[in-house]
């Protein structure tokens, strides 16, 4: 498949596993990944998250327990992920669910060096 404009991966499955806080994508390519929920919910694509521009993503902290309540289509190319802390707003196009794919082990690391960083926790904050 040449890479072009859009997505030159395609999902052949895509299952949710909820007691597992995971969803596993199987790509046309025969790589197949599983996504924990909470990696999905700290690099949603959503504005929220990446914020407006270059340089503005916003660090998510205290997700370590979230879930996946739900996954829609959007057209044929992304779902919306709906999360059990309610974020929804996130558009997963099958490319980017690649990419979080194949760059996991480096974004998971980077985050929690984030996170330490910045004196924040997996955790949820305890009121």
């Amino acid at each position: 498949m040449s890479a072009g404009h859009g997505t030159t991966r395609w999902p052949i499955e895509l299952r949710l596993k909820k007691a597992d806080k995971l969803l596993e994508v199987q790509f046309d390519d025969g790589r197949m990944f599983s996504l924990p929920a909470e990696y999905l919910r700290v690099e949603s694509p959503s504005a929220e998250v990446q914020g407006h521009g270059a340089g503005q993503k916003t660090l998510v902290s205290g997700r370590a327990h979230v879930g996946i309540i739900g996954i829609e289509p959007v057209g044929n190319y992304a779902v919306r992920i709906t999360f059990d802390d309610l974020h929804d707003t996130g558009i997963f196009s099958w490319s980017y669910l690649y990419q979080l794919g194949v760059e996991y082990e480096q974004r998971w690391r980077a985050y929690l060096e984030a996170l330490a960083a910045n004196g924040l926790s997996r955790e949820p904050h305890r009121h």
